[in-house]
């Protein structure tokens, strides 16, 4: 729709790292200055790109950005949704380059080049493109519908002021459509809307032992190794299976009928180069699945941490006196987050011996959400992606979760659509995380297409 020239593609790229550059990491009070900063630096990109009525809200956590764009109350009202917050780039040693130092490079997957920073797709590089865009339509006399914008700094932590806010503000933020680009596509040359995401359980247990480390030589093979232990606990909350091992975990689950597991089946996808773009030699998952439906409409339950004892250089022969670790479930349709912790919580209590004491903490979650594909908004995005792309989007699930979403629906009683354009190559929330310059431009180029053709399937 829009031709840009190659000093407007650099001064956007240019703008773009600049937001890179700060460090908003919001699971870290660390950065809390940093997190601050990025909100202001947004609040002003979102006043130069021209919204009006441009705050920055104070919450108990990080800040939450509003714009807004009003052109008539008669027309609909697009309410765009992102997240300035980023997740923490360790393990730094792993990283080709500076996490906060954006650089372009090309890969396989991105012959163009991609940029190479922690944020870059996840969120800020994807959030950006809506930015970009309404700058463009409002430049050009293009803007065809009203816009609002909430982005928040809390998304990698939960969500939890976010949700208070649009609870108490839910008559000043109605719209007709929440539009999201926080997931991806198949790959360049297929476009993809991503028409599920699963739901989220992150808990975090603690077990403890003897009431401080013990040499390894005096009192190894006499008390319980709380490291042992917690091992022996994760080990078993899986079966022979695959499966979850927790009392009532699957009690919820709504499972696929055969035809609609077989309408899965016609995405395009390749074990040999899915397991070749990972370096593994064999997939894993729950029995009697595929690759795509485990990492989509299958519930999980994954370790993401886990620490205790002497990890420094050398050796330090200690038994230590607590382990811990950080787990995650995702979760389908019809599984309350809430429950699906409570369930956990008591099952990892009860498996415990009695040589360890232990203490289970739920730090956040959220629902799973799936966006019907008849109404005008999916609609309206599959005419976009055909636009731009030349050839007609397919409808995925997603394995990833974006708790806010069934919440917007739920105050706000409008549907959600998520228009991403990220890979899955491209290694959100590892070390290397980038987003194609291709990708960048192409968002740019694909939501005018939605806005205008909302606005018409709206007013048929």
């Amino acid at each position: 729709m829009y031709l840009l020239s190659q000093n407007k593609q650099d001064q956007y790229l240019k703008e773009l790292f600049d937001f890179l550059r700060i460090p908003s990491i919001s699971a870290d009070p660390k950065y809390k200055k940093s997190v601050k900063e990025a909100a202001k630096w947004l609040a002003n990109s979102i006043s130069l790109a021209g919204c009006e009525n441009i705050k920055i809200i104070s919450t108990k956590g990080h800040p939450i950005v509003y714009g807004e764009k009003i052109i008539n109350s008669n027309l609909p009202t697009i309410l765009v949704y992102g997240h300035y917050d980023v997740q923490p780039p360790d393990p730094i040693n792993l990283w080709d380059s500076n996490p906060f130092n954006p650089i372009i490079k090309k890969t396989d997957t991105h012959p163009n080049g991609a940029i190479f920073a922690r944020g870059s797709c996840d969120d800020k590089g994807q959030m950006f493109m809506h930015i970009k865009a309404l700058e463009l339509m409002i430049s050009n006399n293009d803007l065809p519908c009203n816009v609002k914008f909430i982005i928040e700094g809390e998304e990698e932590v939960g969500s939890d002021n976010l949700e208070i806010f649009i609870r108490e503000n839910s008559d000043h933020l109605k719209a007709n459509v929440i539009l999201i680009s926080d997931t991806g596509i198949l790959d360049n040359n297929q476009p993809s809307i991503t028409t599920g995401l699963r739901g989220l359980s992150y808990m975090e247990v603690k077990i403890t032992g003897p009431n401080r480390d013990l040499h390894s030589g005096l009192y190894g093979g006499t008390v319980a190794n709380p490291i042992n232990t917690l091992c022996d606990m994760i080990s078993s909350l899986k079966d022979n299976k695959n499966r979850v091992a927790i009392p009532g975990f699957y009690d919820d689950v709504i499972e696929l009928t055969s035809e609609e597991r077989k309408e899965m089946s016609k995405v395009p996808f390749s074990d040999e180069l899915f397991k070749k773009s990972l370096d593994i030699n064999l997939t894993s998952g729950e029995i009697g699945f595929s690759t795509p439906e485990r990492k989509s409409i299958r519930p999980t339950l994954d370790v993401n941490g886990i620490w205790g004892g002497y990890t420094g250089e050398g050796a330090k022969t200690v038994i230590p006196s607590e382990a811990y670790a950080k787990i995650s479930m995702r979760l389908v349709p019809n599984q309350n987050w809430k429950k699906i912790s409570n369930l956990f919580e008591k099952h990892f209590k009860k498996i415990a011996p009695l040589s360890v004491k232990v203490e289970v903490t739920t730090h956040h979650g959220g629902q799973a959400y799936v966006t019907p594909t008849e109404n005008i908004a999916y609609k309206a995005a599959h005419i976009a992606y055909e636009k731009s792309f030349g050839k007609p989007p397919f409808a995925v699930r997603d394995g990833g979760s974006i708790p806010i979403v069934p919440m917007f629906e739920e105050v706000l009683g409008c549907k959600t659509i998520l228009m991403g354009f990220g890979l899955d190559s491209d290694a959100i929330h590892s070390p290397n995380e980038h987003f194609g310059v291709f990708n960048f431009f192409k968002g740019i180029e694909t939501i005018p297409h939605f806005y205008n053709n909302f606005v018409k399937l709206y007013n048929k």
